[in-house]
């Protein structure tokens, strides 16, 4: 029977069992093993293809089985700790060196593995995420107002697109200015959309106007045409989903980047309803809270 491995973002293990529901045999720490081949699931850190078991021997049987497959493994620790080390000491060296956004993301094949007892190895030599467990980390800028910046900047890395220089992007909910400070040293002309201030970082840039109101009293036809719409108000759900849906309603917007934020218990009927949004993404990036990032780029 074909199996899939769905590693869960820290903190939300249950979030993914729901989504997986009755397909779910067995959960190791985060790592939850389903029937089936992979499916589209939004709270997933990564994925393993076809995870196979392996019966091994010896700390150096486990790491000649797994470098017959391929070079480049990452360990995702369940149990036996020490003894996953060892294994680890006897492998090619994976790079964890934070990257310099702008620089894409690794492509040379990684796999992951785990111990499941002290003789059985669970290892899958292809994996969603080109990071180690889906652990995106960067070159951090301090001189940005907010570490939201980072997300986008996931984003961006994982899809290999960003807006170009001169393109329009409207940036609601933007204050302190994290998505609007990315979105402006990347060239774009920036409309900055909220009530609260944004940081003078951003405001002194030439390419940003702001708008200080509020983002859901803000009507498509008084903005024109935008090739790229954000937001990462703090707002529950639905109310998102309304106001992306009127956005949608006017084809004013040629592309969408949305942090859906949870407050409270995790609105599972408003996330499948994002989802079911045709040519559109929602995953939870390494830099996620109790949110999803959904994604519309045609």
């Amino acid at each position: 029977m074909v199996e899939t491995g769905y590693l869960a973002p820290a903190g939300f293990v249950a979030e993914l069992k729901h989504e997986l529901g009755a397909a779910v045999r067995a959960t190791h720490g985060r790592l939850v093993i389903a029937d089936g081949p992979p499916r589209p699931v939004a709270w997933v850190a990564n994925i393993w293809h076809a995870p196979q078991r392996l019966l091994i021997t010896s700390i150096g049987d486990a790491a000649k089985q797994l470098r017959a497959i391929q070079r480049n493994w990452a360990l995702y620790p369940t149990a036996h700790h020490r003894r996953a080390a060892l294994v680890v000491d006897k492998l090619p060296k994976v790079s964890a060196k934070p990257v310099r956004f702008g620089d894409p993301a690794p492509t040379a094949p990684l796999g992951s593995w785990t111990l499941l007892d002290a003789n059985t190895m669970l290892a899958a030599p292809r994996c969603s995420s080109p990071f180690p467990n889906g652990e995106a980390h960067f070159v951090e800028d301090k001189i940005a107002p907010s570490r939201a910046y980072l997300k986008l900047w996931e984003l961006f890395t994982l899809i290999g697109e960003r807006p170009r220089a001169g393109e329009t992007c409207l940036d609601l909910g933007a204050s302190p200015g994290g998505w609007s400070w990315v979105l402006a040293h990347l060239g774009a002309r920036v409309t900055a959309v909220d009530k609260a201030a944004l940081a003078p970082s951003v405001t002194r840039q030439s390419n940003v106007t702001v708008l200080q109101q509020s983002a859901f009293a803000l009507e498509p036809q008084s903005v024109g045409p935008v090739d790229w719409l954000f937001s990462d108000v703090i707002c529950y759900p639905s109310r998102l989903y309304a106001l992306i849906d009127k956005w949608m309603k006017a084809g004013a917007v040629r592309r969408f980047v949305c942090t859906v934020k949870f407050q409270g218990a995790t609105d599972f009927d408003t996330a499948r309803r994002f989802a079911q949004i045709p040519g559109t993404r929602l995953l939870h990036l390494h830099h996620n809270k109790h949110e999803l990032t959904w994604l519309k780029l045609s």
